[in-house]
């Protein structure tokens, strides 16, 4: 090799982050001259779209999660939170997540790729009294609440507080939304059936509630009214053109004055940039993501690379940005493990462009929508596209074998043993604040 030792460290252990990892190790896994480096505030990678099969029990937490060290070959890992970065001195201060001692990471290219977090609009009180919808954490908390709810509803002998514990309330009409309110709806209607028999199936309501005048708008006007009259038709309450203003322990007021008493509420409704990435001293775009050129890079700084989330380049087809989808940020991260190759060879560096793959949505047991380029498809084989692209980008072979054979054993067997996994405690899972007072509100208010 003919330059001297480079680094190259990257932030972020997401679907960006590890791909530009594993592919730029893939090059230099025999080059004693390039040093590798990723933090994370995870010490694992999360496969984010089966979130909502763990938060049903459909899927186990270790489906769905691959330990950042197993793609470590020939990088270092960081277990850590990102504290700043120094464009001018080329370095970044990292916290270790176990006592947060600091350290000083130096580069030679840096790739930003720290993702997104909830986005709550300022809503105190939403924060607070909601579940999410973005972490492994967060979908086995709302898995255990929920089954909780159900222990709960099924020997309250009070029926009108039997009825609030029976009311599960999601807010956002996404992806993220739609997917959780139909994954809790059918695990909820399939548990009830099956194991709680003083639990009426026709009180146990799921409500999604969304801000647009439809779902889904990513799939467009037609697919967005199947998948609206699907979850519809599977008994889920759709609330469209209204918004989400309040929450308590025991409520979700919306702005058309509607109280609806629930014992569940998750928040779905929206993202942002993680703030580290808003902090940073160089152009952000709108949304706050950091403004880059055709090549992916951080404009002003050529050894700095932005994808998947933290990046704002628009689509000169469309003149819109592009989303912060997981494609995309597969896509990005290839391009710039070609591009800091070919700097480091000196060679002319090659753009961003993107042509859509599809974009897919589950609706039910069953049931999905799927956009394949101008091709619309809904119902069973939409389903079976779906599960078929998501199992094949599963980041190992075990993985794949582990939730083909868990989907395999579907058609077969109910999970009955995730009632029992449920109900083992663990504080650092539960979101809500619900306390043994709040129980004594609740039942004051019901």
């Amino acid at each position: 090799m003919a330059f001297e030792r480079k680094n190259i460290l990257i932030l972020g252990g997401g679907f960006a982050g590890t791909t530009l990892l594993r592919k730029i190790q893939d090059i230099y896994q025999n080059d004693e001259q390039i040093d590798i480096n990723l933090v994370s505030d995870d010490n694992f990678f999360l496969f984010t779209p089966m979130l909502p099969e763990v938060a049903s029990g459909m899927l186990h937490a270790s489906d769905v999660s691959t330990p950042i060290r197993t793609f470590c070959k020939h990088a270092q890992f960081y277990h850590a939170k990102v504290s700043s970065v120094d464009f001018e001195k080329k370095q970044v201060i990292i916290k270790r997540i176990f006592d947060a001692k600091e350290m000083t990471l130096e580069y030679d290219y840096l790739i930003l790729s720290l993702g997104s977090i909830d986005n709550f609009f300022g809503n105190k009180n939403m924060e607070r009294y909601s579940f999410t919808i973005k972490t492994l954490e967060d979908a086995l908390a709302i898995r255990n609440h929920v089954i909780s709810m159900l222990e709960s509803a099924d020997n309250e002998s009070n029926i009108k507080l039997q009825d609030g514990l029976s009311n599960f309330v999601v807010v956002g009409g996404g992806f993220a939304g739609v997917e959780i309110a139909t994954e809790i709806n059918h695990f909820v209607q399939d548990a009830a059936f099956s194991y709680y028999k003083n639990i009426d199936r026709r009180k146990l309501r799921v409500f999604l509630i969304s801000a647009r005048p439809g779902i889904l708008p990513e799939v467009g006007d037609e697919l967005g009214e199947f998948a609206l009259r699907s979850l519809q038709k599977s008994g889920i309450k759709v609330i469209t053109n209204t918004k989400a203003i309040d929450a308590g322990v025991d409520f979700v007021t919306l702005d058309n004055g509607t109280k609806i008493p629930c014992g569940t509420l998750v928040w779905a409704g929206g993202v942002m940039v993680d703030p580290t990435i808003t902090s940073l001293d160089c152009e952000h775009g709108p949304s706050g993501r950091i403004l880059v050129d055709d090549f992916l890079r951080v404009k002003e700084h050529e050894d700095v690379f932005a994808i998947g989330d933290c990046a704002y380049l628009e689509d000169k087809q469309t003149n819109k940005p592009y989303p912060p989808t997981a494609q995309i940020a597969l896509r990005q991260a290839k391009i710039v493990t070609q591009n800091i190759v070919s700097s480091l060879k000196g060679n002319s560096l090659t753009a961003f462009t993107y042509k859509n793959r599809g974009i897919m949505a589950t609706i039910g047991k069953r049931n999905a929508v799927a956009l394949l380029g101008k091709r619309k498809v809904h119902g069973l084989l939409a389903w079976v596209i779906w599960r078929y692209f998501y199992l094949t980008n599963l980041p190992t072979t075990e993985k794949k074998i582990r939730v083909g054979f868990e989907w395999f054993l579907d058609f077969f067997f109910r999970h009955s043993e995730i009632l029992t996994v449920g109900l083992i405690k663990h504080k650092s899972m539960v979101k809500s604040e619900f306390t043994s007072t709040d129980d004594e509100k609740y039942r004051e208010h019901l």
